[in-house]
């Protein structure tokens, strides 16, 4: 135990080469991982708009629009 040298069995010695290509399952995880935060960024791009301009996105028309001859304000009184 004294003199002995241990060596991490992650590391791979020099002779041997790591496979650096991916399995199907893998390629497809990633290329889903990529959908979905792209996904994600295009949401809170959308949020952030809606946030700094909320009445953008807002009809111009209002409920008293289509009345004819009354003011608006006197719905009540026009049932």
């Amino acid at each position: 135990m004294d003199g002995e040298i241990f060596t991490a069995t992650l590391v791979p010695s020099g002779n041997m080469t790591p496979n650096s290509s991916m399995t199907l399952e893998q390629k497809t995880t990633f290329a889903f991982v990529i959908l979905l935060l792209i996904f994600l960024g295009i949401l809170i791009v959308r949020c952030f708009r809606i946030l700094l301009d909320p009445y953008r996105s807002m009809p111009t028309s209002t409920w008293a629009d289509g009345l004819d001859g009354l003011e608006k304000g006197q719905f009540d009184y026009a049932l």
